[in-house]
């Protein structure tokens, strides 16, 4: 949806038009259904959270700034339901993300993709904070910048990037343990020798 014709249609939904915020739903319904479905790791949990989502958007829509991205604006919307299903939950449940192999030698943001649950990606995912799992969904699921993901979780985008890429080490530690491999013999089957001590 064009800048312009969001801002036009926000102005209609605020001047009392409400049939107009179905226009923002259906743009932005399948995206936030994926993001909450990859930070749950549940598809009925996720169609649960975007309602709510859709709902607190439209409640604060008179107190959205139009300085921020309105894409940013509901990513942290969804990002504070997913945290506090979670919280609800009391345990970090896994996020239905694959991770290709390691062998590939790829960035991270190209070894993740949204296609499948996998036990073994579920595993890792689990062992990462929840913060640590939005970073990498934000930037390599979603595919934002990290000036938008700045927007989102009011950290400079240079901490963001730092941050990204611990998560990322971690998270192929994770993935690597939780296929039962170990880091060394990994690195040997690619040809890779440890220097002896």
């Amino acid at each position: 949806m064009e800048d312009a014709v969001l801002q036009k249609t926000i102005s209609e939904v605020l001047a009392g038009d409400i049939d107009k915020f179905e226009d923002i739903l259906l743009f932005y319904q399948k995206p936030i259904v994926l993001y909450c479905c990859h930070m749950l790791g549940s598809y009925p949990e996720a169609e649960d959270s975007a309602q709510e989502v859709f709902l607190k958007a439209y409640r604060s829509l008179a107190a959205y700034n139009p300085a921020v991205p309105f894409a940013a604006w509901m990513y942290k919307i969804a990002y504070h339901q997913c945290i506090d299903v979670l919280r609800r939950r009391k345990l970090a449940k896994a996020l239905s993300l694959f991770y290709q192999d390691e062998k590939e030698y790829r960035p991270v943001d190209q070894q993740i993709e949204a296609k499948y649950p996998d036990e073994k990606v579920q595993r890792a995912m689990a062992k990462l904070s929840a913060e640590e799992r939005n970073l990498l969904i934000l930037r390599s699921v979603e595919e934002m910048s990290y000036q938008d993901i700045s927007l989102i979780l009011h950290q400079s985008s240079t901490r963001l990037r730092k941050r990204y890429e611990r998560s990322a080490k971690k998270f192929r530690k994770y993935y690597m343990d939780a296929k039962g491999e170990d880091h060394y013999a990994a690195l040997q089957r690619k040809g890779i020798e440890r220097n002896p001590s």
